[in-house]
C-alpha cells in the first residue's frame, strides 16, 4: 500500500543528463531550487515525510528516482518545473508510474500555472496541477489523498466525462514571516554542490535567498502566473534570523537575495542594515533593484551592511523600445542611479535582453552605446523569451515568427524572430555586444581584480575553461549556417 504520507518533490533537469557537463549556465550558475526546499519545510512541519532529489545538482537521478518510488512508496511524487524543464518532468512522470503503479504526480511551478487545464488534456502522465503558491494547495491534497480533490483551492483534476476541474485561485495569501526557512538540508551536496554565478560573490560558501514573492509590476515580457500582480515580504527580523540561521548551521558567508524587488520596502531595507551592523554576522549580500527605489542614502547604508553587488534591470537601451514594455522606461535616471551605485563602492550588474518586439539593429546598437557609456562590471544579457503567462505570448505570433518548442524556451536560445529580423543576425548582434562588454578596459580590470576579491570564481572560470570554449565554438557555428 502506497504511504500517503510521504512524497518525493523532484526539480527536472529539463534536457539529457550526457548534455549536462555542456551545459555553461550550469558552469556559471548553480542555485538551489527554493521554492521545493520552502515546500519540503512547510510540509514537514506538518507531519509529511519529503524527500528532495534536484536533478541540476544531480543530473543522472533517473535511478534514484526509481529507487527511491521501489523502497519508500510514496502516494505522490511532485514536480516544480519551468517551460524548459516541463517535459523532462513530464518524462520523470512516466517513469515514476511505470515503477510504481498507482502513484499520482502533482506538477507546479510557473508553466503549469500559467497553461493550467491544457496541459491535463496533452499529457496523461500529469494527475493534478497546483496553480500558484503551493505550501496550502499541495498540503491539503496529500492530506485527502485526491479524494474529494475538487474542495482543495488552487487546484486542476480530470473529471470524468468534462474538461479538467479548475477549483479557482486560494483566496487568502499566506503571511511569509509564518513560513518555516527552506528545508536546505534535504538538498544533498548543500551548500558546496551549489554556486552563485562567476565573479557573483567575494566568499564561499554561499547561496541564495528568497525573502519576498511577487512582483507590483507588470512589464511585457514577465511571467506572473504565480503570485500574479501581489507583492509580499519577509520583515526584517525574520530576514535577520533567515541570515544567522544559514551562517550557523551552514557556514554561508554570501547571500544572494533573489527577489525581483529586494528594496521596494525601503523601511524593513533600513531596519535590516541597521541589524546587520548593530550585530555583524560576518556575511555579504547582493540583491536586485529597480532605479525608483534606491537613493544615494540608501545604498550607501546598504553598503555599511555589507551590500557587495547591486543588479538592475535595464532590459534595453533604446527608450522608445523600453516604452513599449517597460513602465516608468527613464534612461537617463537608470543611468544616474548606476553611477550612484558604482561611486558607493558597490559593483553594479545589468540585465538586459535582446529580441524584444521590435527591435532593430539600431536598437540593439544604441544598447551597447547605452551600456557600454556605464561603470557597469557585470552584465546578462538574455535571449527575449516570449514565456506562457506573459502579456507578450497571447499576441506573439502578430509581432514576429515564433517557434514554440518549450525545451529550447531558456533565454539561451532565440524561439522568437521580431519582424524586419533574421535569427542568425540576432545570433551575431548577441555574441558582439558580449564581445563588446568584454573588450572594454575598465570591464577587463574590473575581472583582473577578481583575482583578490573573488578568488573561487577565477577558479572556477579555469576549472571550467574547456566547457566555455566549447560554448563559444557552438555558437560561432550557429552563426556562421547558412
Amino acid at each position: 500500500m502506497l504511504n500517503p504520507r510521504k512524497i518525493l518533490l523532484v526539480h527536472p533537469l529539463g534536457y539529457s543528463a550526457e548534455a549536462a557537463g555542456r551545459d555553461v549556465s550550469r558552469l556559471a550558475n548553480l542555485m538551489p531550487p527554493l521554492g521545493i526546499a520552502s515546500l519540503a519545510a512547510y510540509l514537514e512541519q506538518r507531519g509529511v515525510s519529503v524527500t528532495l532529489i534536484d536533478c541540476f545538482a544531480r543530473p543522472d537521478s533517473d535511478s534514484l528516482i526509481a529507487e527511491f518510488l521501489r523502497t519508500e512508496q510514496p502516494a505522490f511524487i511532485g514536480f516544480s518545473c519551468t517551460t524548459s524543464s516541463f517535459l523532462d518532468g513530464v518524462r520523470l512522470a512516466k517513469l515514476a508510474k511505470g515503477v510504481l503503479p498507482g502513484v499520482q504526480t502533482v506538477f507546479g511551478g510557473p508553466h503549469v500555472s500559467a497553461l493550467k487545464g491544457r496541459l491535463l488534456e496533452d499529457y496523461e502522465a500529469v494527475d493534478f496541477i497546483v496553480v500558484g503558491e503551493g505550501e496550502e494547495t499541495l498540503h491539503e491534497l496529500l492530506v485527502c489523498g485526491g479524494v474529494g480533490a475538487e474542495s482543495v483551492q488552487g487546484l486542476i483534476l480530470r473529471q470524468k466525462d468534462a474538461p479538467p476541474l479548475f477549483t479557482g485561485y486560494r483566496t487568502q495569501a499566506l503571511e511569509l514571516d509564518s513560513l518555516p526557512f527552506p528545508a536546505y538540508d534535504k538538498l544533498e551536496g548543500f551548500p558546496g554542490a551549489y554556486k552563485l554565478p562567476i565573479f557573483n560573490y567575494p566568499s564561499t560558501p554561499n547561496t541564495s535567498c528568497i525573502s519576498s514573492r511577487g512582483c507590483p509590476y507588470a512589464c511585457s515580457y514577465c511571467d506572473r502566473s504565480v503570485f500574479r500582480r501581489t507583492f509580499r515580504y519577509n520583515s526584517a527580523e525574520y530576514l535577520y534570523e533567515h541570515m544567522r540561521y544559514l551562517r550557523q548551521h551552514f557556514g554561508i558567508r554570501h547571500i544572494n537575495f533573489y527577489d525581483d524587488q529586494f528594496t521596494f520596502h525601503r523601511g524593513r531595507v533600513e531596519e535590516l542594515c541597521d541589524r546587520l551592523m548593530e550585530k555583524p554576522l560576518g556575511m555579504s549580500f547582493n540583491c536586485a533593484v529597480r532605479a525608483e527605489h534606491i537613493d544615494e542614502k540608501l545604498v550607501r547604508h546598504m553598503k555599511k551592511a555589507g551590500c557587495w553587488m547591486m543588479s538592475l534591470g535595464i532590459e534595453s537601451g533604446d527608450q522608445e523600445l523600453l516604452s513599449h514594455h517597460r513602465q516608468n522606461p527613464d534612461l537617463d535616471m537608470l543611468a544616474g542611479r548606476i553611477r550612484m551605485i558604482k561611486a558607493a563602492g558597490i559593483r553594479t550588474k545589468g540585465l538586459l535582453m535582446i529580441g524584444l518586439p521590435g527591435e532593430t539593429e539600431q536598437s540593439i546598437q544604441r544598447s551597447m552605446d547605452y551600456v557600454f557609456s556605464l561603470p557597469i562590471d557585470d552584465f546578462n544579457l538574455a535571449k527575449f523569451t516570449p514565456f506562457p503567462g506573459s502579456p507578450l505570448y497571447d499576441k506573439i505570433h502578430d509581432e514576429g515568427s515564433f517557434e514554440e518548442d518549450w525545451e529550447k524556451m531558456d533565454c539561451m536560445h532565440f524561439q522568437f524572430v521580431t519582424k524586419g529580423m533574421t535569427r542568425e543576425r540576432l545570433e551575431q548582434l548577441f555574441r558582439d555586444f558580449y564581445e563588446g562588454h568584454f573588450r572594454r578596459p575598465k570591464v577587463l580590470w574590473g575581472y583582473v581584480t577578481m583575482l583578490w576579491k573573488s578568488p573561487d570564481s577565477w577558479l572556477r572560470f579555469l576549472g571550467g575553461l574547456k566547457g566555455f570554449l566549447a560554448f563559444t565554438r557552438k555558437t560561432e557555428r550557429i552563426q556562421e549556417a547558412p
